[in-house]
Order: structure tokens, then C-alpha cells, then sequence
């Protein structure tokens, strides 16, 4: 399971990468992406490295989610809704963005399939 976040969104995919795998036996990658165009610009084998098509990938993403479907993800979990106002952590929570959020999202995204990916 790869688990894509920018900025203050990784803390969060770090923390739910632990509770899988202490918890769930799920063995995940936090890959931080602060840069889409940077990555973009790499070589398709960086790319091919770092989010490797063949395993099932979650976005979390504070912002708008559109531009991240070309990562082809299973899931994008975001903000896609402007002008809300109050401490990170609030809004986080307001709009489901947690790291319990994302351990379910992940759980019921792999199903039967998490067997595949235990460490």
C-alpha cells in the first residue's frame, strides 16, 4: 500500500502507516510529494520506483483532489470545498481527513487482498 501526502498530510498517512502495520500486519510506503511537477519531470523508472503502477496507492490531499487522478490512486481523500475557516486540525476532522480515516480507507480499499501485502 503506498500512501501519498503533501505538506501537513504526511504526518498523517505516517501515522496511519503505523497503526497498519502495528495493528493490521499491512506493510504501506509514505511517499511525501510536495512537488507534482518536479515529480512529473523524473524518468518513468523513478517514477516506476517510488509509485510503482502495479500496488494500490491513497492520495491525501488537503487541497483540491482533481489533478491527482492521473497518479491513477485508488483512493484521493481531500478538501474539495473552499472558504472553511478554523485550526488545521478541525477542518481535518470537519471533512473525514485523519489518520483513522485513512487506516479504514485503506482496510476496506484491500479486503480480502491485504493478505498480499502483510510484512
Amino acid at each position: 500500500m503506498i500512501l501519498i501526502g503533501t505538506g501537513s498530510e504526511v504526518k498523517l498517512a505516517v501515522s496511519a502507516g503505523e497503526e497498519l502495520k502495528n495493528k493490521h500486519g499491512i506493510k504501506s510506503r509514505i511517499v511525501s510529494m510536495p512537488s507534482t511537477t518536479i515529480f512529473d519531470q523524473q524518468s518513468r523508472d523513478y517514477k516506476e520506483k517510488v509509485v510503482p503502477n502495479h500496488v494500490p496507492k491513497m492520495i491525501i490531499e488537503a487541497g483540491v483532489t482533481d489533478y491527482w487522478w492521473k497518479y491513477n490512486p485508488d483512493v484521493v481523500l481531500g478538501i474539495d470545498k473552499f472558504g472553511e475557516s478554523a485550526p488545521e486540525e478541525d477542518v481535518f476532522e470537519a471533512f473525514g481527513i485523519s489518520s483513522r480515516t485513512i487506516v479504514d480507507s485503506v482496510l476496506c480499499l484491500l479486503g480480502n487482498d491485504r493478505n498480499n501485502l502483510r510484512g
